[in-house]
């Protein structure tokens, strides 16, 4: 089997997401979640419509739709390696705590599939 041609501009954290999203679709088939597509390079007008119709810098990159016992729903902001949230993905964090999310920013398969098992098992 050819690789996509396209596996070449693919981004670490790309991967990663890859992963979890894998594993989501797999363990949870029935979770709603949803990948933020806040990143990449746009043009002009992408850009201006993009705020137009109310995007958000610093929205976290995996929002999970589902409350638990405790939580509202679980935002995730994947990193890899030593890459740091920016201060607006920290202010979104903040603020979804505030509004009764689990919000972290995690660089590490396993911790994140950890976190991700936790908090869905606590419904």
């Amino acid at each position: 089997m050819r690789e996509n041609p396209f596996n070449k501009y693919l981004t670490k954290e790309d991967k990663l997401q890859h992963r979890i999203i894998s594993y989501l679709k797999y363990q949870y088939p029935r979770v709603l979640y949803t990948h933020v597509p806040n990143e990449g390079k746009r043009s002009v007008f992408e850009r201006y419509k993009f705020k137009y119709l109310g995007a958000k810098a610093g929205v976290p990159d995996l929002l999970i739709f589902k409350p638990n016992k405790t939580y509202c729903g679980l935002a995730l902001e994947l990193k890899v390696g030593y890459n740091k949230p920016t201060k607006l993905q920290k202010e979104w964090l903040k603020n979804l705590e505030d509004n009764n999310w689990l919000a972290l920013c995690l660089n590490n398969y396993e911790e994140i599939v950890e976190t991700i098992d936790k908090y869905l098992k606590n419904v």
